[in-house]
């Protein structure tokens, strides 16, 4: 009896030749890639401004800006957005410089226009967005996602006055519910006395 041996090898070819093929129609071709969109909270502001309806971050704020820039300087993000106030321009801007990106600023009532803009980005886009404490949790679940560990004011969801630390990942697959990945970064929660949105 001949051995079975060249029969598969040829078999395998044949089959190998086949998906070598680029697809031919549309049900064959590889999905679109997932966009990947991080989305997180300003830095801690300084609450001794002389502007309280828009404090820049205070010194404790300064340095976790720069541990985010640490921690996502290698995240191969392509677009940076933030909210129209200085707190999350300036905890983004150290990142900024880092990948040479300008970083979008959409305003902070707007968390659906923030997600029609992510929506609008290249498939394979990598988006950072800093918001508030009351506008991540309304983008993240824009973007199918539900935030664990949220505490409720005036019946809306929100992230703790002292969550500065708190990095959400969230994958938005072309099928299927999104998928989110918490990170934590800098000082812990409660570390620092400075609150706010």
């Amino acid at each position: 009896m001949k051995s079975p041996v060249p029969i598969l090898l040829a078999v395998c070819a044949l089959l190998s030749i086949g998906h070598s093929r680029s697809p031919s129609r549309p049900e064959d071709a590889a999905p679109p890639a997932a966009r990947t969109v991080i989305v997180l909270r300003h830095a801690e502001k300084d609450t001794a401004a002389k502007d309280p309806r828009d404090p820049p971050l205070s010194a404790a704020g300064a340095v976790r800006a720069q541990e985010l820039a640490r921690l996502l300087g290698a995240s191969g993000a392509t677009h940076l957005y933030t909210s129209d106030l200085a707190r999350t321009r300036e905890t983004l801007a150290p990142l900024a410089a880092r990948l040479a990106l300008v970083s979008e600023a959409v305003p902070a009532a707007q968390p659906e226009e923030v997600v029609a803009r992510l929506d609008a980005l290249p498939a394979g886009s990598a988006a950072v967005v800093c918001g508030h404490s009351n506008t991540v949790p309304r983008i993240a679940e824009l973007l199918g996602v539900k935030l664990p560990g949220l505490v409720e004011v005036q019946g809306l969801p929100m992230l703790a006055d002292d969550s500065y630390d708190r990095v959400f990942v969230i994958t938005r697959p072309a099928i299927g519910p999104a998928a989110c990945l918490e990170l934590r970064y800098g000082a812990p929660s409660g570390a620092t006395s400075s609150a706010g949105k």
